[in-house]
């Protein structure tokens, strides 16, 4: 983009804005996509730096305004109301060109430069934590925000702005909701004692590793749901002794000798040697996931976000 690009979207962002600001402050609608986004007012009072009786007049204010209801009352935050719905989906857009612009600004010098709102699901830290170091090296004014969550969480983040991208199971996003650019095919590894594991080397099978008592994630993760499926299509019931919502609990009970588990194969990779374990690759049958890069369709594209497709070779 040149700088007489820059600069006429400069102005043409400003003159929109104060348009609106007419009407509506930006302050207005900071606050109420901090509602959306905690579905607390307690909680978004506090990311907005104001008490909460203070946060609920300012909505109530708004609404005297607008002469409508935005938000559905009751003794706690049940939803917007039509209206507000319809507002909250102008909000967001407005925010989304509120945050392109300031980081236009202060990218102007050439430097990208901003903060990343980043949300992972658990199998691929390992995957996160070498795109974030390589995002690093590239563009070190960019401050990353890391949090792992689970598929859904983190489907509903992008749609509310509350994540800039999302590093998660492509199946199920709607491409006309959201940009999937596919990362790499999950495989899984039985990672099991050596006092328990079906053999030293070689493969494991699924039935194999449903006899074994099984430490695995939460039954509401994706993750999960995957492992489950399979181990249905087999015709087995795996063992489980444990869920966890992550896999630092499952590991340590594998290396003390507890549980086995299954992981994905790039998450093993990152963890490095481990003594007392055995790691046995899964088939029959061969299982592979697709893990993507899920973005909001944002025309143009928050710098930050464009700047770790890069990194990470995604196409244009």
């Amino acid at each position: 983009m040149s700088g007489s690009d820059g600069a006429k979207r400069l102005v043409l962002a400003v003159s929109l804005t104060s348009e609106i600001c007419a009407v509506i402050s930006l302050k207005d609608l900071e606050f109420l996509t901090s509602l959306a986004r905690h579905g607390h007012f307690a909680r978004a009072a506090e990311e907005c730096g104001v008490s909460q009786p203070a946060f609920s007049m300012r909505i109530r204010k708004l609404e005297e305004r607008l002469n409508a209801a935005i938000v559905k009352r009751g003794n706690r935050f049940q939803g917007f109301t039509p209206e507000g719905e319809a507002l909250m989906r102008h909000a967001r857009k407005i925010m989304d060109g509120m945050k392109l612009l300031e980081e236009e600004f202060r990218s102007a010098g050439g430097e990208v430069t901003g903060q990343l709102s980043l949300a992972v699901i658990p199998t691929a830290v390992g995957f996160a934590a070498q795109a974030v170091g390589q995002l690093r090296a590239a563009h070190p004014a960019i401050t990353v925000r890391l949090q792992t969550a689970s598929s859904l969480t983190i489907q509903q983040g992008l749609e509310k702005r509350v994540f800039d991208a999302g590093i998660t199971y492509g199946e199920g996003v709607s491409p006309e909701m959201m940009r999937v650019e596919p990362l790499y095919e999950e495989r899984y590894v039985l990672v099991a004692p050596k006092a328990l594991a079906p053999r030293k080397t070689g493969t494991a099978t699924w039935a194999e590793a449903a006899e074994l008592p099984l430490s695995l994630l939460e039954p509401s993760m994706q993750n999960r749901r995957i492992l489950d499926l399979v181990f249905r299509d087999v015709g087995v019931v795996p063992s489980v002794v444990a869920e966890t919502g992550e896999f630092t609990s499952s590991l340590l009970m594998a290396a003390n000798g507890v549980a086995a588990t299954v992981i994905p194969e790039g998450l093993l990779h990152s963890l490095g040697e481990m003594q007392d374990i055995v790691a046995l690759p899964l088939g029959d049958p061969p299982v592979e996931k697709n893990v993507s890069l899920v973005t909001p369709h944002r025309l143009p594209g928050l710098s930050t976000v464009e700047a770790l497709r890069n990194v990470l070779k995604l196409g244009a």
